[in-house]
């Protein structure tokens, strides 16, 4: 059975590397990808385009590419993929204590 939850934590931390790894990815995409209108310039910190004539207003890019890596980015991650690991993670290990009980019925019953 620690076998079987060594497997289940790499594939865990798999799993996370993963949801990590395209999140940076999609994000770095996304910013490279982005445009904004005249007068606006696009800030990779807080990921909008600024007023650069006015000082002030933050808006979102128009680009195609930026609004799909953007939605991307956030079904990977907590608002996604990323919110299942806990329930992932008790069903699994739920799983595995299951189905050791269930290997052990009938054991030792002389019939």
């Amino acid at each position: 059975m620690f076998n079987q939850l060594t497997a289940l934590g790499w594939g865990i931390v798999t799993f996370a590397i993963v949801i990590g790894i395209g999140t940076i990815v999609l994000q770095k995409f996304g910013d490279s990808v982005a445009t904004c209108n005249t007068g606006f310039t696009f800030n990779t910190t807080n990921q909008k385009c600024y007023n650069t004539t006015t000082g002030g207003s933050l808006t979102d890019s128009t680009a195609d590419g930026w609004v799909n890596t953007n939605y991307l980015g956030g079904q990977l991650g907590t608002s996604g993929l990323a919110g299942w690991t806990p329930a992932i993670i008790a069903l699994s290990i739920g799983l595995l204590f299951l189905g050791a009980f269930l290997m052990n019925k009938g054991k030792g019953r002389s019939y």
